[in-house]
């Protein structure tokens, strides 16, 4: 199973987005957009700021294994 370690993280606020490197052996719960300045949290019932608002899961879940 390939693991993607790179995600299009889109701010809900004013929809600035980027490609960024997840980290791989834990969750990022703070995402700081670069337009606004806006810190993004996770959606509740999710584990991370990239399950929330990117266009990949993180690691953890794409392995299957839960949340961080």
């Amino acid at each position: 199973m390939n693991i993607e370690i790179e995600s299009k993280i889109t701010c809900p606020h004013c929809g600035h987005s980027k490609l960024v490197k997840m980290p791989t052996d834990a969750c990022q719960f703070f995402y700081t957009c670069d337009n606004c300045n806006e810190v993004l949290k996770p959606k509740q019932g999710d584990c991370c700021v990239f399950c929330s608002y990117a266009s990949v899961p993180c690691p953890p879940i794409q392995k299957n294994s839960g949340c961080c």
